[in-house]
């Protein structure tokens, strides 16, 4: 019996191209070798998709790129044209064009389609482990959807809605789902009339407040204000990221910080919850350098709740699950005021980090999950939704 073949797609465009790089490692050291063809596929930062040694060179920092056409595998044992020509599922990769923008027309030269054979991509279900921007948001899906190819995680709905924390946050609104304070405000109303968004945002929220890119992860280009002086700066450094910025009341106060809860969910239809933990961030909150560089932070598994307070926080993480339409995994995150112990949702990340000692995989290890049997599980969720997908008939 063959192996199921899985592609391990990892890298990409984003600001978080490195803790990818980190996810994806872990990965390919756990998954079971015995069960699984593994094919690693990278992203560079400049959008081209690597293969084999490539893509493992990509993974230890030694890729040196030469102008060659993409392979998945072994060309001995792997025949793109042939795959091609029975019509079974394959990714073509784009290729990236930066001097200039719009749609290369579909063209049937035979040398043409003889490359594109060359560097399709053969594999039974992709592991996409891309985080952020152009994997985590809907795109990347998009592209497996129609290339008709099974797929780990959430779907093209749900991770553009789990991406971006303006929509994400009026799903959850709808939903009867209680989150902190906030307002919206685009880029360009800020760079137009910079002081009428500053008295906006003081009469909706009271200070502290976080502010943040709407579709951005790992907490980049997040900043706390603490007063009107610093709402200015923190605003311009969250328009670098995203023409959408979010700006949140923060929980506690001024003299109490919050507690930062957070919960795993893996399924389709049918999501469970994982026991909650607690993150204690070395710096004033969990922003790029506590979560990745600084050491210091505190992973508290399982979070000290009591068993309401648990239930209450797994209900909730199942509920915005469902609520933005997730699918395969998840890891949602919320605020607890530590005087009222009130818990906000907080937001729900649909590719979280996840090397072995990531908060995501931890929490199913304790719930007693093992990291191996994760990813088993996670295949087979993917497997799952595909074929659930296939049942739908699109004409009449």
């Amino acid at each position: 019996m063959s192996k199921l073949r899985v592609g391990i797609l990892f890298g990409g465009r984003s600001g978080e191209h490195e803790v990818s790089l980190l996810s994806a490692a872990s990965v390919l050291n756990a998954i079971d070798k015995d069960k699984y063809e593994v094919v690693p596929i990278g992203i560079t930062k400049d959008g081209r998709w690597l293969t084999s040694g490539d893509a493992e060179n990509l993974l230890q920092g030694k890729l040196v790129i030469e102008p060659r056409h993409l392979r998945a595998g072994n060309p001995e044992t792997t025949q793109p044209a042939a795959v091609l020509a029975r019509g079974e599922a394959v990714v073509v990769p784009p290729e990236p064009v930066h001097r200039q923008s719009g749609l290369v027309p579909f063209q049937t030269d035979a040398a043409l389609t003889r490359r594109a054979a060359d560097r399709a991509i053969n594999v039974d279900v992709i592991f996409p482990v891309l985080h952020g921007t152009f994997g985590e948001d809907g795109t990347i899906q998009g592209l497996l959807e129609l290339a008709d190819i099974a797929y780990v995680g959430a779907g093209v709905l749900g991770s553009a809605a789990g991406m971006d924390k303006d929509v994400m946050k009026s799903l959850f609104l709808a939903a009867g789902i209680p989150m902190v304070r906030h307002v919206t405000i685009l880029r360009s109303a800020w760079e137009k009339e910079p002081k009428k968004v500053e008295k906006f945002v003081e009469s909706k929220l009271k200070f502290p407040v976080f502010v943040k890119p709407a579709n951005l992860g790992s907490s980049v280009g997040i900043s706390k204000a603490h007063n009107r002086k610093e709402l200015g700066p923190a605003i311009e450094e969250a328009a670098k990221f995203d023409r959408k910025i979010v700006v949140e009341q923060s929980v506690g106060g001024k003299k109490n910080k919050a507690r930062e809860i957070e919960c795993s969910v893996l399924g389709n239809d049918e999501p469970m919850a994982s026991i909650p933990g607690e993150i204690v961030p070395v710096k004033e909150f969990y922003d790029y350098n506590a979560k990745y560089l600084d050491e210091g932070s505190e992973l508290i598994i399982p979070a000290k709740l009591t068993k309401p307070e648990t239930k209450k926080v797994q209900e909730l993480a199942v509920r915005s699950f469902k609520a933005v339409d997730c699918s395969g995994l998840a890891r949602v995150d919320f605020l607890m005021d530590p005087q009222t112990r009130k818990i906000y949702l907080n937001e729900i990340n649909t590719m979280p980090g996840f090397t072995a000692i990531s908060m995501y995989p931890k929490l199913w290890a304790a719930s007693g999950l093992e990291y191996a049997d994760l990813i088993d599980r996670l295949i087979q969720l993917g497997i799952e939704r595909h074929a659930d997908k296939k049942k739908n008939q699109y004409s009449r």
